[in-house]
């Protein structure tokens, strides 16, 4: 393989211009540093953060909702998702709850996580909890949908009973359809943290953009955001290595 094939190659080549234009830019003086601050400003933003120690509790408090509201929002969103699949009387009752919460933008809830669970890291699990919960539910409840029937009925044929066709059946293609949206499940998940605690938190990755904004520190707002892009970007790497493990059957 050349140098050229190589698409990361390529694709880290695109961004070293980009940011050698924009450095090039910001020195010139085209950029307003107020509005769109070089990137070497903003890499000393990031450095004093680290260098000063006061990023550690915000990402702790950040990472910690972010986690805690993914986990919980997989695990209630897996078995109500299941069992609305299963039980049609349960899918009468939850699936049109299940709609309505995914009709309206989730983000707006946060307000009301803050008056429910305080501005501690309950609210911004809750928040996280909820955005995962109803992208999961909706993942499990058509994966098992879409499980071909014929292929039930011949585990049925074979003499396999109901934990069989869940262990052997239902499992694999549930597995399947939950890790091709887990990307998208932890996204959700930093979102219900950052937007929980740019609404009212008093640490957290959320809590240091709303002073930034507060102080119009634009090299400080941009820091942050490409910091959550950098950790999402990095767990994203680690769920996609996580999907090529379990979905080897494929």
């Amino acid at each position: 393989m050349s140098f050229l094939d190589r698409v990361w190659i390529r694709q880290l080549a695109a961004l070293v211009v980009a940011l050698a234009i924009w450095e090039a830019a910001g020195r010139a003086g085209w950029l307003n540093p107020l509005y769109a601050p070089a990137p070497s400003q903003i890499g000393f933003a990031l450095f004093d953060l680290f260098t000063q120690g006061n990023i550690w509790p915000h990402l702790e408090a950040t990472f910690g909702a972010a986690l805690g509201g993914l986990i919980l929002g997989i695990a209630v969103g897996v078995v109500l998702g299941a069992a609305a699949a299963l039980i049609p009387i349960v899918a009468e009752l939850l699936e049109p709850v299940m709609m309505m919460l995914n009709a309206v933008p989730r983000v707006v809830l946060a307000p009301l996580c803050v008056v429910w669970f305080g501005i501690g890291l309950g609210s911004k699990i809750a928040l996280a909890f909820v955005l995962v919960a109803v992208l999961v539910f909706f993942t499990v409840y058509t994966g098992i949908k879409q499980v071909d029937r014929r292929l039930v009925e011949r585990v049925r044929t074979l003499g396999g009973g109901r934990w069989t066709i869940l262990r052997e059946v239902y499992l694999p293609f549930v597995t399947a359809w939950i890790m091709g949206n887990l990307k998208v499940a932890v996204g959700f998940a930093f979102t219900g943290a950052v937007v929980g605690e740019f609404v009212g938190a008093s640490r957290g990755l959320g809590y240091l953009l709303s002073f930034a904004q507060s102080t119009y520190n634009s090299a400080l707002m941009l820091a942050l955001v490409f910091l959550i892009m950098a950790f999402v970007l990095a767990i994203f790497a680690a769920a996609g290595k996580l999907e090529q493990r379990l979905l080897r059957w494929r």
